[in-house]
C-alpha cells in the first residue's frame, strides 16, 4: 500500500537546517536496500542495542541510521551496495567497541522531515524528499543522510515516527 501525502502537509513540515558536526559510533553494513531490509540491518540493529553499554561517551539512547551513497550518476539503493552506519551519536571518539567502526559528520545543512507511519513505507518518503522537494527548491543532495530513531520509533506501527536528516550542498 503507497501512503499518500498531502502535500501542503510535507511542504509545511520540511525544514532547513544547519547541524554542527558530529560523530557516531557503531556497525558499518555494506549491502543493498533489499539486503539490509530482508534482516542485515534488523540484525545488527538487535546487536547494536544489546552492546550499546560499551559504547562510550553516548550522548543518548537514540540509534541513528546513517545511509552513505557512492557519488555516481548511475547509482540505484535498490540494485548497488552502499554503507549503512548504525549506531549512536557520541560525544567523543575515544574507546570504539571491538567490531565497531567510529564515523564523523561535517557541520553542514540539512532538509528534515519526520515520516510517519509503519516504517515499510518510508521508501516513498524518500522518494518524495529526493525526486520532488529538493529539485523544486533549488538544493542538491549530498552523499549521504540518516533517521534518528528514538522512544517514538515502532516499525510496524502506524503511529511510528522517523526523524529524516538529508544532507544538502
Amino acid at each position: 500500500m503507497i501512503r499518500v501525502y498531502p502535500l501542503e502537509e510535507i511542504f509545511m513540515e520540511m525544514k532547513v537546517i544547519t547541524l554542527p558536526a558530529f560523530h557516531i559510533v557503531g556497525y558499518s553494513i555494506e549491502a543493498t536496500v533489499e539486503e539490509f531490509e530482508s534482516g542485515l540491518g534488523k540484525s545488527h540493529y538487535h546487536k547494536l542495542v544489546e552492546r550499546k553499554d560499551e559504547i562510550q561517551y553516548r550522548k543518548n539512547d537514540n540509534v541513528m541510521l546513517m545511509q552513505m551513497y557512492p557519488i555516481n550518476e548511475d547509482f540505484n539503493a535498490k540494485t548497488d551496495k552502499f554503507t549503512h552506519l548504525l549506531g549512536y551519536e557520541v560525544t567523543s571518539l575515544e574507546n570504539v567497541p571491538s567490531e565497531m567502526i567510529s564515523h564523523e559528520v561535517p557541520e553542514s545543512q540539512y532538509v528534515t522531515y519526520t515520516h510517519r507511519g509503519v516504517e515499510s513505507e518510508i521508501g516513498d518518503t524518500y522518494d518524495y524528499v529526493y525526486r520532488q522537494w529538493v529539485c523544486e527548491n533549488g538544493h542538491e543532495p549530498k552523499d549521504y543522510d540518516f533517521e534518528i530513531w528514538d522512544e517514538r520509533y515502532q516499525p510496524e506501527s502506524p503511529n511510528n515516527e522517523i526523524d529524516i536528516y538529508v544532507a544538502l550542498q
